[in-house]
């Protein structure tokens, strides 16, 4: 490792550079998730020291925040590998971004949609035995309530 490198090393960033542990540090992430990010190509060390040790400067800080804040917008690490592939390739990534956001969009209104209906179903189970008497406890079946609920009708379950 240069001299400048272990010098800059302990002045943290601003044009400088950091070890994994430090990074880690600074972004609030585990070393383990800066290798794995590196394994998924969303992240590089600027360098590495003979020794092996990875450096790290101000725009892999960067990075990591931009990641964190994709994760934010609940982007998985594989749109946010197309996010950054896009704008690797010299192009902007907010039309990728707009259209990742109303794909997204569109699977939050179907899973709204689905629990409200279960919702309703719910709401017409609970009416339905608000007032019914209590098994007899010597019974076999485990709940009467639940044991007449169709499974050609059973409430959605898979959201």
């Amino acid at each position: 490792m240069t001299a400048a490198i272990a010098k800059s090393n302990k002045e943290g960033l601003n044009g400088k550079h950091l070890k994994i542990g430090e990074l880690a540090t600074l972004a609030n992430v585990a070393v383990a998730t800066i290798r794995y990010y590196e394994t998924l190509g969303l992240l590089q060390p600027t360098c590495r020291s003979d020794s092996g040790y990875r450096y790290y400067n101000e725009e892999s800080m960067q990075r990591l925040q931009f990641i964190k804040k994709a994760q934010a917008l609940q982007f998985s690490l594989s749109e946010i590998q197309q996010i950054l592939g896009v704008r690797h390739q010299g192009n902007s990534a907010c039309p990728v971004v707009r259209d990742l956001l109303n794909q997204k969009i569109a699977q939050l209104d179907e899973q709204i949609q689905l629990m409200q209906s279960l919702k309703t179903e719910l709401e017409v189970y609970c009416q339905r035995w608000a007032d019914r008497p209590l098994d007899d406890p010597c019974s076999q079946e485990l709940c009467s309530l639940i044991e007449e609920v169709s499974t050609n009708h059973a409430p959605i379950s898979h959201f």
